[in-house]
């Protein structure tokens, strides 16, 4: 086993286009964590999103871990302990909310197992859906949202919210760590948080180094991830930028691309 640890990403990654993990992948993920292998699901989805694909994978059993909102949060499976995690306070999150109404874009926010929005839109629709979590409308941002949340989603057509992102990080890109997860998905997380940082403190807590991490992604807020493991691979089916940092191309997310990853990269 050349590696320890394999993170994947969900959506693109894991999953095929219908949202669901292919019998052949979710087969040999089974088998490399009956030899030793440790599986950490690393997804801009919030906690409660991933719960289904983790007990698919069985991680409660092999002691995986969850590595959701992008980072802001990691459970161990078996123990259902929180290794990690950090939040935007209400003020920073009605900040944010300004700035998107300023710029005439939806938000939403996360509450417990509820997703918390003034706005409606396919996108928001589609969080909701993905990830099976009800949607709770609210009337004012400001006076629903007085808990911690561990991120915000900006949601618009992808040609805007890469105009969004720009401005949102000249505004809070010295405060806030802002990337596309999707392309009409852009989220806003503490300082310091993504998958990679993240990561780096799941390894340090197992006693493991970056050498021991293969990683697996597509997506905007992969790049860091897919640029710090010992081994980062991007999908077929990944954004030029994930490509460009990758050490390996394998399928696509509707090929088996993992099983190849699994297969002659890891135990190979």
């Amino acid at each position: 086993m050349r590696y320890k640890v394999l993170a994947l990403d969900i959506d693109g990654t894991l999953v095929g286009s219908d949202h669901n993990i292919l019998p052949e992948t979710r087969e040999a993920l089974i088998k490399a964590q009956e030899k030793g292998l440790k599986v950490v699901l690393a997804s801009g989805r919030p906690t409660p999103g991933m719960m289904a694909l983790s007990k698919a994978l069985q991680l409660e059993k092999f002691g995986g871990f969850v590595l959701s909102y992008n980072g802001g949060r990691i459970t161990n499976m078996k123990t259902e302990e929180i290794v990690h995690e950090q939040f935007l306070t209400p003020s920073e999150a009605h900040e944010v909310y300004d700035l998107a109404k300023a710029l005439g874009v939806n938000m939403m926010a996360y509450d417990g197992g509820e997703i918390l929005t003034v706005d409606h839109d396919q996108y928001i629709q589609l969080e909701s859906d993905i990830n099976e979590m009800p949607l709770r409308p609210i009337d004012d941002f400001k006076t629903a949202v007085v808990n911690n949340t561990i991120k915000t989603l900006t949601t618009g057509e992808p040609e805007r919210i890469a105009e969004v992102e720009t401005v949102y990080l000249e505004k809070f890109g010295d405060r806030f760590s802002i990337c596309r997860s999707m392309p009409f998905f852009l989220e806003v997380m503490p300082q310091g948080i993504n998958k990679a940082a993240s990561l780096g403190k799941l390894l340090d807590a197992l006693g493991l180094t970056r050498e021991d991490l293969a990683a697996c992604g597509d997506g905007f807020n992969d790049v860091e991830m897919i640029r710090f493991a010992g081994l980062g691979v991007a999908m077929d089916n990944a954004v030029d930028e994930v490509k460009a940092v990758a050490d390996h191309v394998t399928r696509s997310n509707d090929d088996n691309g993992i099983v190849d990853v699994v297969e002659q990269l890891i135990f190979g």
